[in-house]
């Protein structure tokens, strides 16, 4: 089964050098990157180009013009490009450890989509990971006990391996905590309900929506934590003059039923 990774990003190219990173270090190399670039400037495409150039996986830049942010859209013109089954949503500050392809293959199934969680860490230590480009996908689980305890990252226990079993379905009609920083969908379920709607324009809540039409749809939640975690590196501050705007056209939703969205993959097809 290909797994196709979409990363999502805007002109953040040392971060996004670090996701890049982590994914070529990945141990299942049975998958290909798609990335979702909502605008950014040149650095960042001559970033992809000369990853894509060295990488034994293919890499593919997905580029929009800047209009503010339309993640979802990026993220949709993407998935048009995708080719494999299973959709596996990234965002572009958003580190994966090497087994992290692996495990959301074995945790993929039918009918469920896998809501993965992430490890934040400190500002400070993002500057540093970042200027000196160290290999933090790479870590062993003595160097990130060290740096909780030096308060460089919020916790530890997402970096455990708990095989959890019949406990990730519990909840599995929650849309809440599903983000695309690290989700898992089949590409059909994402088709279906036509991807992301693109009537969510600005920061907040267009993730929640594509997890409410899921649901709608039939398509349960697999808990992903303690085993897909991310390393997510400190993030901008996003203008969010259209959070509570977003916010009541996902209670529309919710009451709604819809699965469906506004505006969204099939005007890519």
């Amino acid at each position: 089964m290909l797994v196709s990774l979409i990363v999502t990003t805007y002109n953040r190219p040392d971060a996004l050098r670090a996701v890049l990173a982590g994914l070529l270090a990945q141990d299942d190399r049975g998958f290909e990157v798609l990335v979702a670039d909502d605008g950014s400037r040149d650095d960042t495409r001559a970033l992809i180009d000369e990853a894509a150039r060295a990488a034994p996986i293919p890499i593919a830049h997905v580029w929009q013009e800047d209009r503010g942010f339309r993640a979802g859209a990026a993220r949709n013109r993407a998935a048009a490009r995708a080719k494999g089954d299973y959709v596996v949503f990234l965002d572009g500050d958003c580190v994966p450890r090497p087994d992290f392809i692996a495990r959301h293959r074995r945790l993929a199934e039918p009918g469920w989509m896998v809501a993965g969680n992430r490890i934040l860490l400190a500002e400070s230590f993002t500057r540093e990971v970042l200027a000196d480009r160290v290999p933090i996908h790479d870590w062993s689980f003595a160097q990130w006990r060290a740096a909780h305890r030096r308060g460089a990252i919020n916790r530890t226990l997402p970096l455990h391996d708990l095989p959890l079993g019949a406990l990730r379905k519990l909840g599995s009609r929650r849309w809440q905590r599903v983000r695309t920083c690290n989700l898992g969908v089949w590409r059909r379920d994402f088709r279906a309900v036509n991807g992301f709607d693109e009537a969510f324009e600005g920061w907040g809540f267009e993730d929640s929506d594509l997890a409410v039409r899921l649901l709608n749809h039939g398509v349960r939640r697999k808990y992903g934590a303690f085993a897909t975690a991310v390393l997510h590196l400190w993030p901008p501050e996003n203008d969010r003059a259209r959070e509570g705007e977003n916010w009541q056209r996902l209670q529309q939703r919710i009451a709604s039923g819809e699965t469906r969205a506004e505006r969204g993959l099939e005007q890519y097809a």
